[in-house]
């Protein structure tokens, strides 16, 4: 029985042709890219009667395939009735460098096209033409050759034939996938309360191609509600794949168990995990290089055979799997984990992999969105991690550097890092009397010494200029320029001293437009977590739109299991050294009449460590653990081991609000008895805060609010989510600050929270 295959041209000799080494010296990897531009500056150039994106297609069968392949091809041209298939690529580096006659995969492309078009009309020859053009000069460079239709069939065959058994693993495994997807049960005996209304909002979202955003308090079990879900609608067509976006390391392993659980109920589903380059790298430096890692050298000789191992063999490709595979192939793990996310049903991975223009998976075509699902959990981090990545900044000092290490060895870099430098001094001599201000516009001059600097430091590293810190500011004025691009009125422009050196911040105040824009083409958004309310903010800070769904689920533990207090103490910067003996005190009093583990955050590490110093001088014997700045893993995993079940002792970890140890935590049963939260969680006063504040206030809503309540209470609700995990566990809340006792915190509150005691 034959099968289709559809598939690009592009996408058919990319994989075939896949060749050469790993070099990120600098993000310019031959740079050869399409360019739109300087595609149609040759495409203008063309004589009547030529043609340009030409779209062909062609059935041939092989094997019990059917292959279906199209594009478009770059320009037809008629020379003395002669034809001629143009495929025109763009180049950053200078022409000259290009080996031979042209690159290979390059050549697949075009003589694909050529076969396609010869065979429909019936020619017995037909001639190719390899077109490179340098984005920057212009200048062109021409490669052409002739070919008879026979050759081109026999070379058409080869390139089906080397792409076959991944055409024929895929369509095997979607197959079955589908099949099981179907069939699976729920993987638990019941559902929690709630869980049900979930999966269900879920799947209905999915197959009607919409958006959701939904508040599902702690407990709920939102990764197998949101995952169940989506695996079934990929069993009915509705989709071929799914992220599972999440910020944090703790809930893509809740993810992976998750798809493991389903597996062990008979789904077959392949999943990677996407782990950051610097974690999952095997050198002792992260340093890209054909002649100084043999990961890299010569990985796409050997990616095909690496890939088809892995998902033959594999279905949960978790970090370790990745390591294994990538030593037994000498691949490298991060860029195999990249190159697998294309293949897999479900990936696993940050934010920035779907969000970020500077990261993102440049390779998902739009028809491949239109059947991706997004699962988007602790989505009210996104709020300030799209903030991060549609910012960008750049500083002084890194130009000084530059033109002290340049001067008298590279005049291009020297200059450019001088007339970059002198820039920000204008611009400090303009603000004598302020350390920040907000700049009307980019300074045009900088901008264009920026760009300037970008050209001259991409010809050094084509010269293969060995300097670290050239390449950090390349790639520093490189993403900057790219956010310029961005800029709109959802922007401020400000500038920052220290000391002598000057900082200039385009900082994106309201990242909703662009994370619109970032998940578009995309069937559907999930955007979920255990605190996204107000609902109403989230939705508009988060891309919302009119028609979208939303879902508030209750709690499905009762008010019973949780005892509330607030302890109406300030908190506030001003008052923290009067209230500290106070916070002590009621410290002592909790653990002698509710002896167990505790959990204290506060709002500063200074806070933190100024209570800590004083509890300690009068409770030695107490046992504590102190939150370090800059732990590693496996000192962060040793803090929470040591919150152990049925111990004889009170244990007291002492822990900053909205870091490491205040989500993503779990403490079940008696591992954790109570937690204790100092402060509303108000992010400090500061410049950046306040022109958010004033965005929000000129744009009609409560800057006050966006910029600072709102933020601040979701580390208050995270924190205290820590404590009641399943049906079976009990505890007690502390909150402490007397704006609790105010109406606009309270009714930022959880239901069961509101029936509090006052202490």
């Amino acid at each position: 029985m034959s099968y289709e295959v559809q598939i690009s041209v592009r996408s058919l000799v990319e994989y075939v042709f896949s060749s050469g080494s790993i070099d990120n010296r600098f993000r310019s990897q031959s740079t050869l890219l399409d360019g739109t531009r300087a595609h149609q500056k040759i495409q203008k150039t063309y004589q009547e009667g030529d043609q340009k994106e030409v779209y062909l297609s062609v059935e041939i069968p092989f094997d019990h395939h059917i292959f279906k392949i199209d594009g478009r091809c770059d320009g037809l041209l008629i020379r003395d009735d002669e034809v001629i298939i143009d495929e025109i690529k763009s180049s950053k580096q200078p022409l000259q460098q290009i080996e031979g006659d042209g690159y290979p995969v390059h050549w697949a492309q075009a003589k694909m096209y050529a076969y396609i078009y010869a065979k429909d009309h019936g020619l017995g020859e037909i001639s190719v033409q390899l077109t490179y053009v340098h984005v920057e000069t212009e200048e062109k460079r021409y490669f052409q050759k002739k070919y008879t239709l026979s050759d081109l069939e026999t070379f058409v065959r080869e390139v089906i034939k080397g792409y076959a058994p991944y055409a024929k693993f895929e369509h095997d495994h979607v197959n079955k996938r589908n099949q099981t997807s179907k069939e699976m049960p729920f993987p638990y005996e019941t559902y929690r309360e709630g869980q049900r209304k979930l999966a269900g909002a879920v799947y209905k979202t999915i197959s009607e191609g919409k958006t959701i955003f939904v508040n599902a308090p702690t407990g709920i079990g939102k990764t197998i509600s949101t995952l169940f879900p989506a695996v079934k609608a990929m069993g009915e067509g509705h989709l071929s794949k799914v992220f599972y976006l999440t910020a944090k390391t703790t809930t893509k392993t809740t993810a992976e168990e998750a798809l493991e659980r389903m597996r062990t109920c008979g789904a077959c589903l392949n999943s990677v995990t996407i782990t950051a380059k610097d974690k999952v790298c095997f050198k002792d430096e992260t340093n890209c290089q054909k002649e100084y890692c043999e990961f890299a050298n010569g990985y796409y000789d050997r990616i095909n055979d690496a890939v088809l191992d892995i998902l033959t063999n594999e279905q949960g490709l978790n970090r370790e799997v990745i390591e294994s595979y990538a030593r037994k192939h000498t691949v490298c793990p991060f860029e195999f984990s990249i190159d697998l996310s294309y293949a897999v049903d479900v990936v696993i991975c940050d934010y920035n992999y779907i969000f970020d223009p500077r990261v993102s998976l440049k390779r998902l075509y739009e028809d491949q969105k239109k059947s991706t699902a997004l699962l988007i959990d602790e989505a009210h981090n996104l709020v300030d991690r799209g903030r991060e990545m549609f910012s960008a900044a750049i500083n002084k000092e890194a130009f000084l550097l530059l033109k002290k290490e340049f001067k008298g060895f590279d005049q291009s870099i020297y200059e450019a890092a001088s007339k970059i430098n002198s820039a920000f001094i204008s611009i400090k001599k303009e603000h004598t009397d302020q350390n920040e201000f907000v700049l009307k516009e980019l300074d045009p001059h900088l901008f264009e010494q920026l760009s300037i600097f970008e050209k001259a430091a991409e010809q050094a590293l084509l010269r293969s200029v060995a300097s670290q810190t050239l390449l950090e500011a390349y790639f520093k004025v490189l993403n900057f320029l790219k956010i310029v691009d961005l800029i709109d009125e959802h922007y401020v422009i400000y500038g920052e001293k220290n000391r002598n050196d000057l900082t200039v911040k385009l900082f994106c105040i309201d990242p909703s437009k662009l994370l619109n824009q970032m998940g578009k083409g995309f069937r559907s958004k999930i955007f979920f977590s255990a605190t996204l309310s107000p609902m109403a903010y989230y939705q508009d800070i988060l891309s919302g739109a009119e028609g979208d769904y939303s879902l508030l689920l209750p709690s499905p533990f009762s008010a019973e299991q949780v005892d509330v207090f607030i302890k109406p103490l300030s908190t506030r910067y001003r008052d923290r050294d009067r209230t500290n003996e106070a916070i002590v005190s009621m410290l002592q009093s909790l653990i002698k009449k509710r002896p167990g583990n505790y959990l204290i955050f506060f709002p500063s590490y200074q806070y933190m460590l100024a209570v800590y110093e004083r509890f300690k001088d009068i409770n030695e014997e107490t046992k504590t653990l102190l939150q370090e700045t800059g732990m590693s893993e496996v000192e962060r995993e040793a803090f929470l081991k040591s919150f152990q079940p049925h111990q004889l002792e009170t244990l007291i970890g002492f822990a900053v609000l909205g870091g490491v140890f205040s989500e993503g935590v779990d403490l079940i049963g008696d591992r954790l008895n109570g937690v204790v939260v100092v402060g509303v969680g108000l992010p400090q006063l500061c410049f950046e805060r306040n022109l958010m504040k004033e965005h929000f206030s000129k744009n009609e809503k409560n800057g006050y609010e966006y910029a600072y309540v709102f933020p601040g209470m979701n580390k208050v609700l995270q924190a205290g989510g820590r404590l009641i995990r399943s049906e079976e566990d009990h505890g007690t809340i502390v909150l402490v600050d007397d704006r609790f006792l105010h109406r606009q915190y309270q009714m930022l509150l959880p239901k069961e929270w509101r029936q509090f005691t006052v202490i």
